[in-house]
């Protein structure tokens, strides 16, 4: 079985007034994206965790704890964690921590569709790793 990790922010720590993050983002709605995201992967017949972490500085630790004792086949980062541009410095400690934890693994991005009736699509992703074709999310995110 092939084990996928999704990486992204508690979404309590997010500022959903941020215009740099996709309009009309809420907590709730990332959330149930998760979800769904772990039971699609599941369905797939992948092992799927999700690792939430807060944008401070237990974020590296957090994800070396996440990461420790599995072999990943792919770390999936998040849209509010790569975004704004103020998180860049953040952003690369997380990347930097998943490429010494988990050195094997494809680091891969969900894609964040600016509209306001949709959300995050993880199609791109997997695709890339040969997943069939993901649920389309847009239908929990309006």
């Amino acid at each position: 079985m092939k084990h996928v990790v999704l990486v992204g922010l508690d979404p309590a720590a997010i500022d959903f007034a941020d215009p740099a993050l996709p309009q009309g983002m809420t907590a709730e709605k990332i959330r149930a994206g998760v979800t769904l995201a772990l039971t699609d992967f599941a369905a797939g017949g992948w092992h799927a965790q999700n690792c939430f972490i807060n944008p401070d500085e237990t974020a590296v630790p957090a994800v070396e704890r996440c990461l420790a004792g599995q072999v990943y086949d792919c770390v999936v980062i998040g849209t509010c964690l790569r975004q704004p541009p103020s998180r860049l410095v953040l952003f690369e400690a997380v990347v930097n921590a998943i490429h010494r934890a988990a050195p094997q693994a494809a680091i891969a991005f969900n894609i964040a569709v600016r509209q306001p009736h949709a959300g995050s699509d993880m199609r791109p992703v997997l695709d890339f790793l040969g997943f069939p074709v993901y649920r389309d999310l847009a239908r929990l995110l309006t």
